[in-house]
Order: structure tokens, then C-alpha cells, then sequence
């Protein structure tokens, strides 16, 4: 059953930001934008956590899901390291995610051509 609901859950946010995507003139980048700070909102009120528990992957995944992994760093860091833990939580909270698709572009690059015309 929680493959089902993370399957709903996630199906539905990509159903959201598709119809965002084709009713509004809004860029993909605003929208990627939009999705992460929503998160990290939901987050700092605590209300994207018990979304998380109950939709598993299909509320994590997302990315709102990197938004409120962001805040759930820095608010761990405020907490341990006062002010300075602003700066780093979010560093430390993400670090595997975004080294993990650093490595994994810079792979596809090399076997990709590019379609840019001149």
C-alpha cells in the first residue's frame, strides 16, 4: 500500500507543475525555483515532515522534497551551532544529492553531443 500512495502523492505534484507548466508562461527554471522554496516553506512550518511520513517517497523525491531536506539541515545545524549553522546546514544536509547529479552530468557529457547551432 505505500508504494501505491507514494505513487499517488508524487504523480499528483507532477501533475501540479505540469498543468503550472502549461497554463502559465512561468520558465521551467522559475517553476524548479518555486517547487524548492514551497518545500523549504512547508518545512520551516512543519508541515511538509508529516506529508513526508505519510507519502514516503512520493513527498521526498520531488523537488519539494529537496527544499524541506534543506531546511531539516539547517534547522539541525541552527540548533547545534547557533548562527553559523545557518550557512552550513543546507551544505551538509544535500551534499550527497548534488555531488551524486555533479558526477552523473558530467558522465552524460561525455558520451552526449550537444545541439547547439551556431
Amino acid at each position: 500500500m505505500d508504494y501505491v500512495i507514494s505513487f499517488i502523492v508524487g504523480g499528483g505534484i507532477c501533475a501540479l507543475v505540469q498543468i503550472l507548466m502549461e497554463k502559465t508562461k512561468l520558465m521551467p527554471g522559475r517553476i524548479m525555483v518555486l517547487l524548492v522554496c514551497s518545500g523549504a516553506v512547508l518545512s520551516f512550518f512543519g508541515l511538509y515532515e508529516p506529508f513526508v511520513e505519510f507519502a514516503g517517497a512520493g513527498a521526498s523525491v520531488p523537488l519539494t522534497g529537496f527544499g524541506h531536506l534543506l531546511m531539516k539541515g539547517v534547522k539541525e545545524a541552527v540548533d547545534e551551532k547557533g548562527l553559523l549553522g545557518l550557512f552550513r546546514g543546507g551544505f551538509e544536509s544535500c551534499a550527497v544529492g548534488v555531488s551524486a547529479a555533479l558526477i552523473f552530468s558530467y558522465f552524460a557529457s561525455l558520451f552526449a553531443k550537444s545541439k547547439i547551432r551556431k
